[in-house]
């Protein structure tokens, strides 16, 4: 554990206590009257108040789309499955800047609706909740999707046997059953959907703001270190009340009865009622998932001169980018792979790492140091962004010129994604491998090496693609830390989409382009070497 405990220790609690105490100290005191005054103020309590409200609401909403795919992909067996299972996962690790600007290109001015009927939704709130919906609809399929498919389905059909209807016996059997994979993947989406970030600032204009946006705000543009301090205790406050009870959830959800193997319970759809209900999710998965992703790509080829690869060709070009680069845009696409093989290397240490202590121990020590490695997706990215600047200048951690500061920084986001991703694998070798291999005179390396490594080759495999596809699009931290000459590519969408000109916005769209195929690839990738597809990610 003192590997990953130094890790957060330094890189992750030292920037957000300074930032918080730059916000709330004054003259070398602590001034808690200030907390007060800023929760006081309208224009904070109608961002406190949409945030909550938005992220109910998008939370609610992703679960009635949701839920019917959870069961299409828990109990039908059709051609495909596997690939489209794999293709509603893409939203999830796409750059939230990327969902921004796909939802820009199919509802914005000048967008695929603007063009055909003349409408508009973007700064409306209804272009972020249908893009938080999009983004996660994969969340509420693998979790509740991965217990329902280990459900005994005899039960449910005893049940109707013995008198109760399709309803009364789904309310009565299989939901209780569900419960606790429900209550994690909405306690999940609400964490993501309460700390958006780049759905927000893109598609809500300056009407909208979410906590995440307001602490941004305040800290890049009205240096206003008190109010962000304030809001980021706000915003921390929320967030470990959400992991405290989601951790209780996936506990429930852990002692969940596992009767059958997945493979067992799907099954070709069966009569008119389950066709239809299969076309209804296709449907679904074409117009939320699959519109918006090929209008992006149709919008990065529409050029003045007509369809063509002009926005990908000025991309390599200093003169195309019109002053807003120190160096071609295409440069961000190496800096970007560069900063996320960096960041996977270091999330694999400590994740690994973090996951091995938490196998081997128990106790509510272990249930406090496992909650600490969700922290990161939940805290504000933004905060531990400025918190960088201020905090890593000075020897021995003089880093912020250091190319290094912008891995670190992605690392954080990685490490939960690790660790969830190795924990159960390791959980399930036997202990009894490692004690005899011991008994024969091997040492703990060789033991790590020769028992746990082969049976979780896969896992780790599967665990740093995931750390690589998070770190390529995180956006919150990277947007303070990333250099002028070095910048990533979400950075280098947010730049072009914040400059007028038809120039700007279709390089913005060829970037967002190239960074969805990377993500996508990484994860078809993925899904072809995972063993275990019953589970969540």
């Amino acid at each position: 554990m003192a590997v990953p405990v130094a890790f957060f220790a330094v890189f992750f609690a030292y920037p957000v206590t300074a930032i918080v105490g730059r916000g709330l100290k004054a003259d070398g005191t602590w001034q808690f009257g200030r907390v007060g005054e800023v929760l006081s103020r309208p224009d904070i309590l109608g961002v406190l108040w949409f945030t909550a409200w938005q992220a109910l609401a998008s939370t609610a909403l992703t679960l009635l789309i949701a839920l019917p795919g959870a069961y299409v992909f828990a109990r039908f067996d059709f051609p495909g499955r596997h690939l489209l299972r794999a293709v509603v996962t893409v939203p999830f690790v796409l750059p939230t800047v990327v969902v921004g600007t796909a939802f820009l290109a199919l509802l914005g001015r000048g967008g695929l609706l603007d063009d055909l009927w003349g409408i508009r939704l973007d700064t409306t709130v209804w272009a972020i909740l249908l893009a938080h919906v999009f983004f996660n609809y994969a969340v509420v399929v693998r979790t509740v999707g991965g217990l329902w498919s280990q459900l005994d389905p005899r039960q449910e059909e005893a049940a109707r046997v013995l008198g109760a209807g399709r309803l009364a016996a789904w309310w009565r059997v299989t939901l209780p059953a569900l419960a606790p994979a429900v209550a994690a993947a909405a306690l999940m989406v609400f964490l993501f959907t309460f700390t958006s970030f780049g759905v927000v600032q893109i598609l809500g204009g300056p009407a909208y703001s979410t906590l995440e946006v307001e602490i941004y705000r305040q800290t890049a543009q009205l240096l206003d270190l008190p109010t962000a301090a304030v809001l980021t205790l706000v915003q921390f406050a929320a967030v470990a009340a959400v992991l405290a009870v989601h951790a209780r959830t996936v506990r429930r959800r852990e002692g969940a009865l596992k009767l059958v193997d997945p493979a067992q319970t799907a099954r070709r759809p069966r009569g008119t009622g389950q066709w239809a209900l299969l076309g209804g999710v296709l449907a679904t998965v074409l117009v939320l998932i699959l519109l918006p992703l090929g209008v992006l790509v149709e919008r990065s080829l529409d050029t003045p001169g007509g369809y063509g690869l002009g926005f990908y060709r000025a991309l390599g070009s200093l003169d195309a980018s019109g002053g807003t680069f120190l160096v071609p845009p295409l440069e961000a696409v190496w800096n970007s792979l560069r900063y996320a093989l960096a960041a996977t290397g270091v999330a694999l240490v400590v994740g690994g790492l973090a996951a091995a202590a938490l196998t081997r121990r128990a106790g509510r020590l272990v249930r406090g140091f496992d909650a600490l490695l969700m922290l990161p997706l939940g805290v504000s990215a933004v905060t531990v962004g400025f918190g960088f600047l201020i905090t890593l200048d000075k020897p021995p951690l003089d880093l912020r010129t250091s190319w290094i500061l912008v891995p670190l920084a992605q690392a954080l986001v990685g490490v939960p994604f690790v660790v969830r991703t190795m924990l159960p694998v390791l959980r399930a070798v036997d202990g009894r491998l490692r004690e005899a291999a011991a008994v024969l005179g091997a040492s703990p390396l060789r033991v790590w090496r020769e028992v746990d490594l082969p049976l979780v080759r896969r896992a780790l495999l599967v665990a740093a693609g995931f750390a690589f596809a998070v770190s390529l699009g995180e956006f919150g931290a990277t947007v303070f830390i990333a250099r002028p000459d070095r910048p990533t590519l979400p950075v280098a969408v947010a730049r072009l989409l914040g400059r007028p000109g038809e120039l700007n916005y279709g390089q913005a769209m060829a970037l967002s382009t190239v960074l969805m195929l990377v993500c996508a690839v990484s994860l078809l990738a993925l899904e072809r070497i995972r063993t275990d597809r019953s589970g969540e990610f």
